[in-house]
């Protein structure tokens, strides 16, 4: 038996941003995008048992611009997002690219 009340993630997401390409869900995905880097690295840290005033110290940063980018609340330039991953959490950054 089908449930058709079932309601998705990307029919939600239309409902509230718009459909995909629109303005405000371009924003969103935006954000949402940069929310997942903080959270990647703030896990990454977290597994290597760093604080964030370690990581900062590692990769030549301060603990607050950690702190901010773990939080959603800053802008990061690629160059330092690749120092972070590369020199202070020994890592690789894996970029893809959608059209």
């Amino acid at each position: 038996m089908k449930n058709n009340n079932i309601t998705t993630f990307s029919q939600l997401l239309d409902e509230k941003y718009g459909p995909l390409g629109s303005p405000q869900r371009t924003e969103w995905q935006q954000q949402f995008e940069a929310f997942k880097i903080g959270v990647l690295i703030e896990e990454a840290r977290k597994k290597q048992g760093l604080t964030q005033e370690e990581l900062a110290l590692k990769c030549g940063t301060n603990k607050s611009y950690i702190s901010r980018i773990e939080n959603n609340a800053s802008d990061i330039r690629l160059s330092t997002l690749m120092r972070i991953i590369q020199v202070g959490l020994g890592g690789q950054l894996k970029l893809s690219l959608e059209l």
